[in-house]
């Protein structure tokens, strides 16, 4: 059963998370949140394994709450805003995944938060033109893989991961196997010194640049 903690500050919207979770077999609720900071002293008090997070809350945002929280807990941004800079700045500060309400359903939030509780990491169809439209707009080195003595083969793939493929994809579309690209792509993150594809999204764009500055 994979434990979640839900912060939102509009309970109506917690209400029906909590509605639309309990169609889940694999999920259970254990707290809810209506600040960041609430959020904070509910991980620590509950120990859940997911956090479902909302961006804008009173006392201390959704953003600058996943900085504290993602340290112990795997974090899944939950909100309406798909602005440029509030998604980038999510994976900064260490969110593993980002869903848009409205974008989604059941079978979908189930399986972000899954995929999430498991190690992986996600971006949603509508929240990707904003981590380009970051990338179009910050000068940096973002999307040659200058500095990180990748492969041509390897930035090809990592181009392809940008744009929100999955291996399986990247396996047809350059016609090799699965096997393979998972093997490059677990080459690609030993060089960016990452773990997770959110995290490499992030390095490649360039969208880490400031954070490390």
């Amino acid at each position: 059963m994979i434990r979640v903690l839900l912060a939102d500050d509009n309970a109506v919207i917690r209400g029906g998370l909590v509605a639309l979770l309990a169609t889940l077999d694999d999920v259970e609720v254990v707290g809810q949140a209506s600040t960041g900071a609430q959020a904070i002293d509910l991980v620590k008090l509950l120990g859940p394994d997911v956090v479902l997070l909302d961006v804008r809350m009173p006392v201390l945002d959704g953003v600058a709450a996943a900085a504290t929280i993602a340290r112990t807990t795997r974090v899944l941004m939950l909100t309406y805003s798909d602005e440029p800079e509030i998604v980038t700045a999510a994976i900064r500060a260490g969110a593993s995944g980002y869903l848009v309400h409205g974008t989604f359903d059941p079978d979908t939030l189930g399986d972000a938060i899954r995929t999430v509780h498991d190690g992986g990491s996600l971006l949603s169809a509508s929240a990707t033109p904003s981590v380009f439209a970051a990338l179009r707009s910050a000068p940096t080195h973002a999307g040659t893989g200058d500095g990180f003595g990748l492969t041509d083969r390897e930035r090809e793939i990592m181009e392809l991961v940008a744009r929100g493929r999955s291996n399986s994809d990247i396996a047809e579309q350059l016609y090799v196997s699965p096997k393979t690209v998972k093997n490059h792509i677990n080459h690609i993150y030993a060089k960016l010194q990452v773990t997770s594809r959110v995290e490499a999204v992030a390095t490649w764009l360039g969208l880490d640049e400031e954070a490390g500055a």
